[in-house]
């Protein structure tokens, strides 16, 4: 059998094969080793004396990947090499080294591979022969799985998490570097001992072995937070991940823990939703300051917090600084800051944080040392509390008792911290200036309607507790909106400013005072008689006559007042501020510049007044309201018409003929006058499309736009399009406007007036020479015709200088190249001198009175010269 075998083996020779016959076979009595070497598992082999391999079993076949024909006779260092060395090239050398124990071998495939290999061999002498046995096992796997472990061991040293491996009954048995580091402990320091005996401190959790006993009974890991401490007590919070390793029985073999430092991330978790929850419950700003000292000497025990605010002088608040005595804080309190005001008020001054690592020698210090020193505290680190445009808030400290800088965890903190105080007290600041802006007027500073209203409560309240009497005033300033067009919004606002510190100064003590609107001020007198609110308000109206300046002009203003008494007037804040309203309104309808008490009287005229714009509203909305057309004449002769002026009225059916003098007022105060207009204006065109589809010669219409209008951007375009719907040209309508238009700095008034004189509708203005217009205005301006005030014209017949006013009027807009309509012509006295003048317009009562379009067909079928007719356009406007 072992001839057999070991002919089996001898690869075939060919002729030119110069190999040495194979080794003589063994006895008949070794036959059974050839047989256990052929059915051995691992890889086996056996050489010749000449190393060459006579034997290769199916194990081998496997491992080399190739059949035993392939390798018999092959030398063995072909197959394998010894990885030792000093053996390269040396059969002998080699096959020393690999007998005995198992060696590291590098394994040569015939394809050309290579695999690490371990290798055991023996010499075997059978009869007079020498044979070595070779017994193979392919150690890659191992190889790699060393490696890795080589590597893992340097990942885990290197890791800057703290691991560590405790046995089953949780004594430590391996650390890491990053567990030095971390903690402060080497292994030699916990050998035999529990973690918990060392790291745990005193707000630990007390309940984290339990914990982790129930996770490792149930088979499981523990994944949690812990407040844990480093060898020198610091505290520090740290995310566990306790792992238990168990082995193939089941059997608990020990427990892989590691710990990543989260004290920041913790702190700034912590600190944040602490104040931010506090935020929300609305704690007070030194509730919220005195949390956050306290959190940060819980995380860092070394340092004694306290955070200070700064006022809009320059002066010290202390806010909070729980472990500093409140003698301290009285020390500090009003102390300016400035460079020699410490390390706080140092840092406040700069705007930069200050370090005095030795407040005894600092010269920061010389002034505050006696507070600090008898405390124990020896240095500080101070940073200014900024606000999110740079301003300085306030400052936040940290003291140390010993004589030292931050170190890493402290600025952190610093930084934590200081945008918490930041946000805390801009939070406060932003209350205050909503509470300001809620209840306080932002011109004056005064108490708005809603805060009047509230203290004015309280205050009747508390009058007729005692059962007295109080007044209540509304003051309102004559002519306001006259000097706001004519000198600008600015103006206006400097002049309310300068009567409200008036009315604080003359109404101060316990008497309340607000803004209601505009130029609209409210006051209650407590304890205040009739007779004693009179010599109030006579004492306020000289008081608000005072001139005031106004940029470069000298203002003279004056104001109407209304008086309501509590209880006799009403007894709620809202029914007295509405009497009293009614009163001024009579004070101002009297001339202005006085004082009315409210009576019965005044309440009936205004539920007329509220019924007025009720019946307004739906006589707009029915089309209950109608146009009449006053003719204006040539006033040489008066024989041809120049055009006509479209007169607004109203007949009532329940209250009659109510005149524009009554119900235009109504409109401009209840906002319905922009309305009116643009419903005459439209009227207006209807009528002259009319006129024009049936040959009646009317040259052109005048209609009275409101100054209002002329602060809509899109008039010009809602004039063009009205043309453009009743076919009319520019020349059939002329829009008549007041001075205060002329006058307003409004833009867009500037912008629409450009914008209707490019467009060919020509622009007249109404009452010339009773107001404030300039020749400068007159010029710059696309004026093309002047109306004299029918006050001139009234006057003629008594006033020398009323004709003289009268015929510069005339020179005026002959110099400027406009045409002047005369008004109010009702006499012929009044007729001849304004002819003898050589008005070239005339309009009264002489001529016509305004008609409605019927009518003044007729009129103009009876007296007219179609002939003569001038074709020039004219304004239309509506009455007053």
């Amino acid at each position: 059998m072992l001839r057999r075998t070991l002919t089996s083996l001898r690869p075939a020779v060919t002729p030119a094969d110069t190999s040495p016959p194979a080794a003589p076979a063994p006895e008949a009595g070794h036959d059974t080793l050839w047989h256990v070497l052929e059915q051995s598992v691992d890889a086996a082999m056996v050489l010749d004396s000449r190393h060459r391999v006579v034997l290769f079993n199916p194990a081998a076949e496997a491992l080399w990947k190739c059949r035993r024909e392939e390798v018999h006779g092959t030398p063995f260092l072909k197959l394998m090499s010894c990885t030792a060395p000093g053996a390269e090239g040396d059969p002998e050398a080699s096959l020393a080294q690999l007998l005995g124990s198992n060696r590291d071998v590098v394994i040569h495939r015939t394809d050309g591979s290579q695999v690490a290999g371990s290798v055991s061999m023996s010499k075997v002498v059978l009869g007079n022969q020498v044979f070595h046995t070779a017994f193979i096992r392919d150690t890659s796997e191992q190889q790699r799985q060393l490696e890795r472990l080589r590597q893992l061991s340097i990942v885990v040293d290197k890791s800057d998490n703290a691991i560590f491996v405790s046995s089953a009954d949780r004594e430590v048995v391996y650390v890491n570097s990053g567990f030095t580091r971390m903690l402060g402990y080497k292994l030699e320091e916990l050998r035999g001992m529990k973690p918990a005996q060392l790291l745990s401190g005193a707000h630990t959790d007390p309940t984290l072995n339990d914990r982790i006993d129930r996770a490792i009974s149930a088979g499981e890991g523990l994944q949690t937070e812990v407040l844990l401490y480093s060898k020198v007590g610091r505290p520090l919070w740290l995310s566990a991940a306790i792992n238990p390793v168990h082995d193939e029985d089941g059997v608990l073999l020990g427990l892989v823990s590691v710990l990543s430092d989260i004290t920041q991330t913790k702190m700034h978790q912590v600190l944040h939703n602490k104040v931010l929850d506090a935020l929300v419950h609305e704690w007070s700003v030194a509730d919220v300051m005195t949390l956050i000292c306290r959190e940060v000497e819980h995380i860092a025990p070394e340092l004694t917090v306290s955070i200070i605010t700064v006022d809009n002088e320059g002066l010290m608040r202390p806010l909070a600084s729980p472990s500093l005595p409140d003698a301290w804080f009285r020390k500090v309190e009003g102390m300016a800051i400035g460079p020699r005001a410490g390390a706080c008020g140092a840092a406040a001054w700069r705007g930069r944080p200050v370090l005095v690592k030795d407040i005894a020698t600092d010269p920061l210090c010389a002034g505050t040392r006696h507070l600090t020193l008898p405390l124990g505290l020896r240095a500080c680190w101070t940073h200014p509390i900024k606000s999110s445009s740079g301003r300085v808030l306030g400052t936040l400290s940290f003291y140390f008792r010993e004589n030292r800088g931050p170190d890493e965890l402290h600025a952190k903190l610093a930084d934590t911290c200081l945008h918490l105080c930041a946000l805390t007290l801009e939070r406060e600041q932003t209350n205050e200036r909503v509470h300001q802006l809620a209840f306080y007027d932002t011109l004056t500073g005064l108490p708005n309607r809603i805060m009047f209203s509230a203290k004015a409560e309280q205050a009747l309240a508390n009058v007729a507790q005692a059962n007295g009497t109080a007044a209540v005033l509304f003051i309102d300033l004559d002519r306001f909106k006259r000097i706001n067009d004519a000198q600008g919004h600015a103006a206006g606002d400097g002049l309310l400013r300068d009567v409200a510190a008036r009315l604080s100064e003359e109404l101060g003590g316990v008497n309340i005072v607000g803004r209601q609107a505009g130029d609209e001020f409210v006051a209650v007198l407590p304890m205040c008689s009739a007779e004693q609110a009179g010599s109030v308000a006579e004492r306020l109206l000289g008081a608000l006559a005072a001139p005031t300046a106004a940029g470069l002009m000298t203002l003279h203003p004056s104001a109407s007042i209304g008086v309501a008494m509590f209880p006799d007037d009403g007894r709620d804040i809202d029914l007295l501020v509405r009497h009293a309203d009614m009163a001024m309104y009579r004070a101002k309808s009297d001339g202005g510049g006085d004082f009315r008490f409210f009576s019965v009287d005044m309440n009936r005229l205004a539920q007329e007044r509220v019924s007025l714009e009720t019946a307004l509203r739906e006589a707009l909305r029915i089309n209950q309201l109608q146009l009449h057309y006053q003719p204006q004449v040539g006033g040489h002769g008066g024989n041809h018409l120049y055009g006509v002026e479209s007169l607004l009225r109203w007949h009532h059916p329940d209250l009659g003929v109510i005149p524009p003098a009554r119900f235009v007022p109504v409109a401009e105060e209840c906002g319905l006058i922009s309305e009116l207009s643009l419903w005459v204006l439209r009227q207006a065109c209807a009528q002259m499309a009319d006129w024009r589809h049936r040959g009646i010669d009317v040259p052109r219409v005048s209609v009275n736009i409101s100054a209002i209008n002329f602060r809509d951007p899109e008039l010009s375009l809602q004039i063009s399009d009205l043309l453009d719907a009743y076919g009319l040209t520019p020349n059939d309508l002329t829009l008549e406007i007041t001075e205060s238009v002329m006058l307003d700095p409004d833009p867009d008034v500037l912008e629409n007036i450009e914008a209707i004189y490019v467009l060919g509708v020509r622009l007249s203005l109404d009452d010339f020479g009773t107001g404030y217009s300039s020749l400068s205005h007159l010029h710059r301006l696309p004026i093309h015709e002047l109306k004299l005030d029918q006050s001139f014209v009234r006057d003629i017949d008594t006033s020398a200088i009323a004709r003289t006013l009268t015929t510069s009027v005339l020179r005026i807009g002959e110099s400027l190249g406009m045409k002047v309509v005369a008004e109010g012509v009702e006499t012929e006295s009044q007729h001849r001198f304004l002819t003898e003048q050589r008005f070239p317009v005339l309009q009264g009562y002489l001529f016509s009175p305004p008609l409605p379009a019927a009518e003044l067909e007729i009129w103009l079928a009876q007296h007219c010269d179609s002939v003569m007719r001038d074709d020039i356009a004219v304004a239309t406007a509506m009455p007053a």
